[in-house]
């Protein structure tokens, strides 16, 4: 999508963060009537954030890895983008954390940031691409946190850009665009 002569093609995204760690992630089991679910669970605090954006359209993606969350790895984050799609105006849509909205926040020249209302993390797409690898990673238990990164990056590299697309397309932002 191009706006204007000479102007930079317009890339439209979703982007949020996501923590994962060696904390057992539980989920429903099918079970009998009454029966409280079992399952393997530890309750070892140690996780790593995962940075994303996605673009509804296309089902592109990009992904960076982070120790914690803050404004400035969101300001890493937003550099790498831009740095990975140098010649596209980005227009991001994001909640309103306080790590989007930090007053000392430098937004590279070619990056929009689009704010959704407070307290709705439904509108945001990627949340449930975050719910499709939390699902898939529930009820495993890791030794380490590298073990989880290996299959956490075998998740993100089966996911191709039709099941991104297929889970982030919501029809009123489709329509929209």
């Amino acid at each position: 999508m191009l706006c204007g002569e000479g102007a930079l093609p317009i890339r439209y995204g979703c982007l949020d963060e996501s923590r994962f760690g060696l904390k057992t992630i539980p989920r429903r089991r099918i079970t009998l009537s009454g029966t409280k679910p079992l399952g393997p669970v530890q309750w070892r605090f140690e996780a790593f954030y995962l940075y994303g954006a996605v673009e509804p359209m296309t089902g592109e993606s990009f992904f960076l890895e982070f120790t914690h969350s803050d404004s400035t790895c969101f300001e890493v984050y937003l550099e790498q983008l831009a740095q990975h799609y140098p010649h596209q105006l980005h227009v991001i849509q994001l909640d309103q954390g306080s790590l989007h909205t930090a007053k000392t926040l430098q937004l590279p020249d070619h990056v929009v940031l689009l704010f959704q209302p407070p307290h709705s993390p439904q509108l945001n797409p990627i949340e449930r691409l975050w719910q499709h690898l939390k699902d898939h990673l529930s009820w495993q238990i890791f030794d380490r946190l590298d073990d989880l990164r290996e299959v956490l990056s075998e998740r993100l590299k089966a996911l191709t850009s039709a099941v991104i697309a297929s889970l982030t397309g919501y029809d009123f932002i489709l329509s929209a665009l």
